[in-house]
């Protein structure tokens, strides 16, 4: 997949970060972060592009990826406070808390295009599905919302398996019954989020296909 990006260096003290963005905004997706249960909606191009933003994460180790969500247009569905999403390594230092100064900086990005590649995505989500079977690893997304902000901090991987639960969505998605109607479709959901101590419902973030108005505009693929 070809991404269009926006790329950002802001400076905290002696540190230089590396940011992206989209190009062009999701305007069709939005994120409720969970509470415990979140919900991730968007329509074919946001969930591909999605798709493409997680693979690119998963091999840039060093790069802070940024989707501003809490702007996008707003659907007749869901629950809680929209909020925007970032994915970041387990290794590259960034701080929730540090967030907001960060992004007051992002200004005047440079354009940036990048290429990932499926094949290698898919094999990396297949040995993430098999080491997961497996009592002694854990390779899961550390999550926190702050700043009305969803942070996921990941593997390579775990990323990788991501990347390919959202591209099932934006696939399969506009072949769900009801869509045509403008209805949701649940797809799939945030693979092994890191669960907080002291049992209760667990945490998740549902992610469902969603056709964006006026609905008269949708069609089946093959129809």
């Amino acid at each position: 997949m070809r991404l269009r990006l926006r790329e950002f260096r802001p400076r905290t003290g002696p540190y230089e970060h590396r940011v992206v963005q989209p190009w062009q905004p999701l305007r069709h997706t939005s994120l409720r972060g969970p509470d415990p249960i979140g919900l991730l909606m968007g329509d074919h191009d946001g969930l591909n592009r999605l798709a493409g933003l997680f693979s690119f994460a998963a091999y840039s180790r060093h790069t802070v990826v940024h989707v501003p969500l809490r702007d996008a247009l707003p659907v007749d569905e869901g629950w809680g406070e929209p909020v925007d999403l970032v994915l970041a390594h387990h290794t590259s230092g960034l701080r929730p808390s540090k967030w907001p100064g960060l992004r007051r900086k992002l200004r005047q990005g440079t354009p940036l295009t990048v290429r990932t590649d499926e094949a290698r995505t898919a094999r990396d989500a297949a040995a993430w599905r098999t080491r997961s079977q497996r009592a002694d690893v854990r390779d899961e997304l550390r999550h926190i919302t702050y700043a009305r902000t969803f942070f996921l901090f990941g593997s390579r991987d775990v990323f990788a398996e991501t990347a390919t639960g959202f591209a099932h969505a934006a696939g399969w998605g506009p072949y769900q019954k009801g869509v045509v109607k403008g209805h949701s479709a649940l797809m799939t959901s945030l693979p092994s989020l890191i669960q907080p101590p002291g049992g209760g419902h667990p945490v998740e973030v549902l992610i469902c296909f969603k056709p964006y108005p006026p609905y008269a505009h949708f069609k089946r693929p093959g129809r």
